[in-house]
């Protein structure tokens, strides 16, 4: 009997014990929890703001110069050719001196020339159709010689330059008077290798 007792005492405490404590939970919620304030920002040191640097000018570029080379280059001899970028130079009757106006046009040759430093030229000598064969040959080669001894003197290397005499073989324009006479008497140039 003693330890039903002894049983009951204990049963009985845990019981009170149980009371009190569920009692103690009932009437008192748990504490609500506050809200987290959001952390307090830091502080970054201020970025400090290079002081403006002086303006300066814009650089000026010089545009490369247009080459007119380059589509020259793509072309074969016979484009090159028909499209005469030499021009011819014209003679007085009978004559291989060069005058005022040969001396202009073998000065935009000679330019011509020397922004394309790898061609070479042939200077034909051309006559009228009046005169011998004979003569005529003769005095298409003065012609010829006449306008590459200028180029010559110009700053055109002689290598670059050669000579033919046709004549009055090849006429420039056809016909029996002044004017066409006066267009065949001239030295014309080829380029016969790039």
């Amino acid at each position: 009997m003693q330890i039903r007792l002894a049983f009951n005492q204990i049963a009985f405490s845990c019981v009170i014990a149980m009371t009190l404590i569920s009692g103690a939970c009932a009437g008192n919620q748990p504490p609500e929890a506050e809200p987290t304030p959001p952390p307090a920002p830091i502080e970054q040191p201020p970025v400090p703001v290079p002081p403006p640097s002086p303006i300066q000018p814009p650089i000026a570029v010089q545009p490369e110069p247009l080459l007119e080379e380059e589509p020259l280059l793509a072309q074969t001899l016979d484009e090159l050719n028909r499209e005469s970028p030499l021009v011819p130079v014209f003679f007085a009757y009978d004559s291989s001196e060069i005058g005022p106006d040969a001396q202009s046009d073998l000065q935009r040759n000679a330019t011509t020339l020397r922004q394309h430093s790898n061609w070479v030229i042939t200077v034909e000598g051309h006559c009228d159709e009046r005169g011998t064969a004979e003569y005529n040959l003769a005095l298409g080669e003065r012609r010829a010689l006449s306008a590459r001894n200028y180029l010559i003197t110009l700053g055109i290397s002689d290598e670059r330059l050669r000579t033919v005499s046709y004549g009055k073989e090849f006429p420039f324009v056809p016909g029996q008077d002044e004017e066409a006479w006066q267009l065949n008497r001239r030295a014309h140039f080829v380029i016969t290798a790039q």
